[in-house]
């Protein structure tokens, strides 16, 4: 017969098991840059995103706007970064027409071509809220950038924003032409939900035996359901994204969650994609899955750079006027997306 434990030690590892269930549930601590950003965003008094309504959701402070409140207490323009010209244009898709934006660098061209797709979680946000994102690459990879806004869950649920995704690519393979663009070289990328349907852009390509973009830029990109993830457990309560708003996220994109077009981890194989550029988040939920797609991409043979930024959260990338890793990571992506092109010239 066992030896029952004294109250004094049960109640001593009841107290040990809270603490560490607490310090696994807080994530890494922001370096100064990024800790700016995020008291910023919490000075704007957001609600959280996983309380509201999907149209509450969209009126929320944005980490966009939180940048410029950084730059305007540090006196500086929030204008958007000279050297890139912007064109809209409209594309017709499978469920109607949804516009794009073409951001130009200056030059001479033509010029190789990246479809670029924003994040919010395929419900929240638009390019306008990442434009500095599309801008800083136009201007590094000396590149245009085709910005597509989707449709949106939960009006328009899955794979309304796949199909526009891969609506968008077959235009612009047929139209470069007309906006300066080689229609010979043109690769995809995106941040967060972005990244997604770039990937599955990829892979829809390859499965239709269509022209392959040249290079995929995946920006923690959202590639699987699992939520008990090290990163998903680490971070369940980071800013500017946690646990709780990803699965506020997955329900309102109503994705079948076998489809390889939905979370491409579920891909039988990932061969004949690609090459890759994976930039990802110590702070950030989605942290372990993009690890693990980048090490599945080598696995099936696909070239992959891939590249960790500690202290930093979700959503840094774009933030290269106030963090500085946040402008090594742009740099890292137009890198990578320079030698694609070179390669295809």
């Amino acid at each position: 017969m066992k030896k029952a434990l004294p109250l004094t030690a049960i109640a001593a590892a009841l107290v040990w098991n809270v603490a560490a269930a607490q310090d696994a549930a807080q994530p890494p601590k922001a370096e100064a840059h990024m800790q700016k950003v995020l008291d910023a965003l919490k000075s704007l008094n957001g609600k959280p995103i996983e309380t509201l309504s999907p149209e509450e959701a969209r009126k929320q402070p944005t980490p966009t706007d939180a940048v410029k409140k950084v730059l305007t207490d540090m006196g500086k323009s929030t204008a958007p970064e000279a050297g890139v010209t912007v064109k809209d244009m409209t594309v017709q898709g499978p469920g109607g027409s949804f516009p794009v934006h073409i951001y130009t660098p200056e030059g001479k061209g033509p010029f190789p071509v990246m479809l670029y797709y924003h994040g919010g979680g395929f419900v929240i946000a638009d390019t306008k809220v990442y434009d500095a994102s599309p801008r800083a690459l136009a201007k590094m990879a000396k590149a245009i950038m085709v910005a597509v806004d989707y449709r949106q869950a939960p009006e328009h649920k899955f794979p309304a924003a796949a199909d526009d995704a891969y609506a968008a690519y077959t235009w612009t393979l047929q139209h470069a032409k007309e906006f300066n663009g080689d229609p010979m070289r043109v690769a995809v990328g995106g941040e967060s939900a972005g990244g997604n349907l770039a990937t599955v852009v990829s892979l829809m390509a390859r499965d239709k035996k269509a022209q392959m973009p040249v290079h995929q830029l995946l920006v923690y990109p959202v590639v699987d359901n699992d939520m008990n993830t090290p990163s998903y457990q680490r971070n369940a309560n980071a800013k500017p994204l946690n646990k709780p708003m990803m699965a506020w996220f997955f329900k309102h994109y109503g994705a079948d969650p076998s489809s390889p077009y939905a979370l491409p981890m579920k891909a039988t194989s990932l061969k004949g994609l690609p090459s890759a550029t994976i930039v990802a988040a110590e702070i950030d939920p989605l942290l372990s899955e993009g690890k693990s797609y980048a090490d599945r991409l080598k696995k099936d043979g696909v070239k992959v750079d891939y590249k960790e930024y500690s202290g930093v959260t979700h959503e840094f990338f774009g933030m290269g006027a106030v963090v500085p890793k946040a402008k090594d990571a742009e740099q890292f992506a137009a890198d990578g997306l320079k030698k694609a092109f070179d390669a295809k010239r």
